[in-house]
């Protein structure tokens, strides 16, 4: 064991000073030293040559060798200083030296730690660097940048989490909200089929109750015959019985009686007296589902309540809108507009050619038309062309297409089409009354278009406030 330990102690030994190195540093020879001795060596021989071998060294700068250092310091029993009490379990105090304990004056820019001003500065000669207390100023303005970010990016998260408890909780009113809804509508359903189903009972009932009584006339008079008939058929046969003198006493009236009967009309069993079954069970699934899309109502554009602004208020159906006095409380979701009285439809044209019609009728301020995908329902935006919206605008008793440029029109326009070909890069606005050209836009799409609706307040002189899609055309009128 005490060889193991000479070789030991000669192998950490500093070849200049005889003791167990210090901050050891390796040259490209192989040869450790004590950073200090070496640089002491360095400064009085002039020269940077190896003290052991003389070989010159080709490092420009030596950083110190801290595995030989762990084991230096193990075989010598030195020992960092204890940590303070009052830093937690996980914080170290970084030790710059072991022999120079104080408050480190310089710190490498280059390799990112503080430095002995004693031991270790030669050895930083051709790096960056800087007293320590600049360096310090400096990481803490980076620091605080980095806490800057920190905090905004919680702030983030936080309004992000608003955002979703906000959305979790219009979700639960969203779901019983819709499911009333759709009951109410499957009531309506269920009524009308059972009311159809009620009424077909009664129309084969009726029909029973017809035929019936065509049997029962027909079986009557049949009856009467057959009593008739049988009356007479008895007084031939009591005839014919007879004995010579009663038989020629009696035999001319039966006769006569009995050829009247012959000559009356056979009996006849005539057809269409049976229920036509054909006609009551005949198709009768379609012909029900028939009548019933006559009065279910179709809207090729149906609202969509994820992008309406709080101000707006939609029909239980989403073929209406209006915009209300007070706003509703809303969750700031992704797709909601809200910085404008915005409403998008459903869903969106990315290819073809669409229309639709809008009864603006007296409404003084509305937009209609389409706008694209991108569009900006946070910010304050135009509704032009520019910012993604393709309309026909009216407001202040003026027409306007969106982009400054004022339309001009015969009369005030009561129903408009708005027409999308998409392919060609057109949206179009025709005055329905005499199918003429209000205005039109033209781009090329690249990305979904979506039916756009701004409608303002109607005021007082207004008979019509909210926007209505009714049998495929939009109205303004009133909302049922």
């Amino acid at each position: 064991k005490m060889a193991e330990s000479a070789i030991f102690q000669s192998f950490l030994s500093c070849p200049v000073c005889a003791g167990t190195l210090k901050d050891p540093v390796s040259l490209s020879c192989s040869h450790n030293f004590c950073a200090s001795c070496l640089h002491r060596f360095w400064q009085e021989s002039g020269s940077k040559n190896c003290p052991v071998c003389r070989r010159r060294s080709s490092k420009e700068s030596l950083s110190v060798n801290y595995t030989l250092k762990g084991l230096a310091d193990s075989f010598a029993g030195r020992q960092a200083p204890e940590p303070s009490p009052w830093l937690q379990p996980e914080q170290k105090l970084i030790v710059v030296c072991s022999i120079h304990p104080d408050d480190p004056k310089y710190f490498c820019k280059d390799e990112q730690r503080a430095v002995c001003h004693m031991c270790e500065f030669t050895l930083h000669q051709n790096h960056k660097v800087v007293p320590i207390d600049q360096a310090i100023n400096e990481l803490k303005v980076l620091l605080r940048s980095d806490l800057k970010s920190l905090q905004d990016k919680r702030n983030l998260n936080m309004q992000a989490e608003k955002a979703y408890s906000d959305m979790a909780e219009h979700l639960k009113i969203q779901v019983l909200t819709t499911e009333s809804q759709i009951r109410a509508e499957f009531s309506k359903l269920h009524q009308f089929l059972k009311e159809e189903e009620e009424s077909r009972l009664a129309a084969l009932r009726k029909e029973e109750e017809q035929k019936g009584l065509t049997i029962n006339r027909f079986l009557s008079r049949i009856q009467e015959q057959i009593s008739l008939l049988t009356d007479s058929i008895y007084a031939i046969e009591e005839d014919l019985r007879k004995t010579v003198l009663p038989f020629l006493s009696t035999y001319k009236a039966t006769q006569s009686k009995a050829r009247s009967q012959r000559s009356l009309p056979d009996p006849q069993v005539i057809p269409g007296v049976l229920v036509d079954v054909a006609k009551h069970l005949g198709n009768l699934s379609f012909r029900v589902w028939e009548k019933m899309k006559g009065k279910a109502l179709f809207s090729p554009v149906i609202l969509d309540p994820n992008t309406a602004h709080p101000s707006l208020y939609l029909s239980d159906d989403l073929t209406g809108v209006k915009c209300g006095e007070t706003w509703q409380q809303l969750p700031d979701n992704p797709e909601r507009n809200i910085k404008y009285a915005n409403v998008f439809g459903s869903e969106g044209y990315s290819s073809g050619k669409h229309s639709w019609e809008v009864m603006v009728g007296d409404h003084p301020d509305w937009i209609i038309g389409l706008v694209k995908e991108s569009f900006d329902r946070k910010r304050e935006t135009f509704a032009s062309a520019k910012f993604g919206v393709l309309v026909l605008v009216h407001r202040g008793g003026k027409y306007s297409n969106g982009a400054g440029k004022a339309v001009t029109v015969r009369r005030n326009l009561q129903r408009i089409r708005i027409h999308l070909d998409y392919e060609g890069g057109e949206v179009s606005f025709y005055n329905c009354e005499d199918r003429s050209l209000v205005c039109s836009h033209r781009d090329t799409f690249t990305e979904k278009l979506f039916p756009y609706f701004c409608i303002g307040k109607a005021g007082e002189t207004s008979k019509l406030d909210t926007l209505v899609l009714l049998n495929g055309t939009a109205l303004l009128g009133s909302v049922c």
